[in-house]
């Protein structure tokens, strides 16, 4: 594969492929002892933020097959919401996505932001965004998204 790179808005220099961006953290860490440590944080920090999703197993397949997947040990930015998955654990997965530093938008089927309402409506955060999307088996109503019923509100709408 070749070697490509992009300008970051810091004026750094930053690889775009996964194996030249695994390549140079890996060579970062190792000669610069804990000079590369900071330099490995420095590094993620200019990749930017990930995208977190909670939603069906269509939508969350679909969404990870397009790149958006991020797991360590301890968490992973995807919930997949089946029929028998308890409110709480998904309750658990909003609560977590939103207090995430690294997590810049949040993607949510309606049905299951239906079901979280009571937590969208106390969320005000700008960052993480979190944004309402139809699914494959659900339709989606403009009029149930709550970052439409604020436009809404905001433009003079009834809401």
């Amino acid at each position: 594969p070749t070697s490509t790179t992009r300008t970051s808005s810091r004026g750094v220099s930053v690889a775009t492929s996964k194996e030249d961006r695994r390549s140079s953290l890996t060579s970062l860490h190792s000669t610069a002892g804990s000079e590369g440590c900071a330099s490995v944080a420095a590094a993620m920090e200019e990749q930017g933020k990930l995208i977190a999703i909670i939603g069906d197993e269509d939508t969350v397949t679909g969404f990870l097959l397009a790149g958006i997947g991020h797991r360590t040990a301890e968490s992973s930015n995807f919930l997949v919401v089946k029929p028998d998955t308890a409110l709480p654990v998904m309750e658990a997965a909003f609560r977590e996505y939103t207090n995430r530093e690294d997590v810049g938008i949040i993607l949510i089927n309606q049905h299951c932001a239906n079901l979280l309402r009571h937590l969208l409506k106390d969320y005000d955060k700008t960052i993480p965004t979190v944004l309402e999307i139809p699914s494959k088996n659900e339709p989606y109503d403009a009029e149930q998204d709550y970052i439409m019923q604020r436009v809404n509100m905001i433009m003079g709408g009834s809401g």
